[in-house]
């Protein structure tokens, strides 16, 4: 069986998060929507075609070297194996992904599997299908033209806030995938992680500290309300308190006295004061002391100390937040939502973030009061002066110089969707 992964045409609701990646590639706990799917059908992550929009091929293309990308001319091993075709938005978990994979195990015909007007899945058997159709920019059509079944109770992400409610399933989903069997009862037996005999550790048996990670003196690492794996050489610092759900990446940090609980944290971040119920993708930075609760960052982003985000209204009401799809506000049907944060993005020290805002790409902001809780990409300025069009190169010259603070550097394919992706949001700053 061969796998393609395929985005439909509603992935732009999940701006700000998908204007530099495919949805695929989205964090869900310790692993991706990607790495999730594979892991759900049993396919070598290696072993897949991904069909995306074409602004993000180039980047997907980088993120996954060893896969077919057709939206960039590669060939798909599609004549005469099982094709299995699946949603980027959905989540292959629970009672659902048991009644698709029978359903598919029992058909020898090719299926549609559908949620209301949503393409969830698709079977085709013995497929034969050309290079010409994988390269369309929207296989949907294509698909939605098969014989259909309902698929009841199909979880997809309509919205970036969506992916909120998947950190506690999704990190004991992962914790339980990728450690089947209890690895640690007592954690300061562990010769390959460096863990401080002061460290206090509740309910060890779930809690994974990697090779090469460190937990300094007087950490509490609190495993009663869900898994906590500490990725390899990452650091927990003096006296933070980690409570799980809780994944922390590679070489990433909790600083002396966070606060840290029921959060997904990816490879090579900063983590400092109080973060809670959030995702931080990879590759960026909440550093010093502030709230960061029911949020979502991208990569690259940066939040200056005493940065702090609004999760709950006054009134207790349900959130609501911009969809840069539609132009306009949302019911998000949460009572908790905070910050929303695409990849590049800044704010200087004691910014204040209302409930449910969504800062898009490449952004800079500073100064006092509250930003407008829809910040357009490239945006530079703050809500006391107003915001101006953050111009193209000067962006590019700050994000080549973070990213090789990290060891990398801003490749063509990053160059040219910043590009892309600044000229053609122009009107909405």
């Amino acid at each position: 069986m061969h796998l393609c992964l395929f985005e439909d045409d509603r992935v732009h609701h999940l701006r700000p998060l998908v204007e530099t990646r495919a949805a695929f590639d989205l964090r869900l706990g310790i692993r991706s929507i990607l790495e999730t799917t594979c892991d759900a059908f049993d396919v070598d992550p290696s072993d897949v075609t991904l069909h995306t929009r074409r602004e993000v091929a180039a980047v997907t293309k980088r993120e996954h070297p060893h896969v077919a990308v057709p939206q960039l001319g590669d060939s798909t091993p599609s004549t005469g194996n099982d094709l299995l075709f699946v949603n980027a938005r959905f989540i292959a978990d629970g009672e659902v992904l048991t009644v698709l994979k029978e359903a598919i195990r029992l058909r020898d015909r090719a299926c549609a599997f559908t949620a209301g007007d949503v393409v969830v899945a698709a079977w085709m058997p013995g497929a034969s299908l050309s290079d010409e159709v994988f390269g369309r920019d929207d296989l949907t059509p294509h698909l939605a033209d098969l014989p259909t079944e309902a698929l009841k109770n199909a979880q997809m992400v309509e919205h970036v806030w969506d992916l909120l409610g998947t950190i506690q399933p999704a990190i004991e989903r992962d914790f339980d995938a990728l450690l089947p069997y209890n690895i640690l009862e007592d954690i300061h037996n562990r010769t390959e992680a460096d863990v401080h005999p002061s460290v206090i550790a509740t309910a060890p048996e779930n809690i994974f500290i990697a090779p090469g990670a460190t937990v300094k003196a007087g950490a509490i690492l609190d495993g009663s309300n869900g898994p906590i794996y500490l990725d390899n050489d990452s650091i927990v610092y003096e006296q933070a308190v980690v409570k799980g759900p809780l994944y922390l990446g590679a070489k990433s940090q909790i600083k002396v006295q966070a606060d840290v609980a029921a959060s997904a944290i990816g490879y090579w971040c900063k983590v400092g004061g109080e973060v809670h119920d959030s995702i931080l993708h990879s590759l960026s930075n909440k550093g010093h002391q502030g709230f960061l609760g029911h949020s979502y960052l991208g990569r690259w982003c940066n939040l200056g100390a005493d940065t702090n985000t609004s999760n709950l209204k006054n009134d207790y009401g349900s959130v609501s937040a911009y969809d840069a799809a539609l132009g306009g506000f949302v019911d998000t049907g949460r009572q908790f939502a905070g910050l929303f944060m695409g990849d590049h993005s800044k704010c200087g020290i004691n910014t204040m973030f209302n409930t449910g805002t969504v800062v898009g790409t490449g952004c800079n902001i500073f100064g006092g009061g509250f930003p407008s809780r829809y910040v357009p990409p490239f945006s530079w300025g703050g809500a006391d002066r107003g915001f101006a069009p953050y111009r193209i190169d000067k962006a590019l010259k700050v994000a080549d110089t973070v990213m090789r603070r990290r060891e990398t550097h801003l490749d063509e394919a990053e160059e040219t969707l910043l590009r892309t992706l600044h000229r053609d949001t122009a009107d909405e700053r």
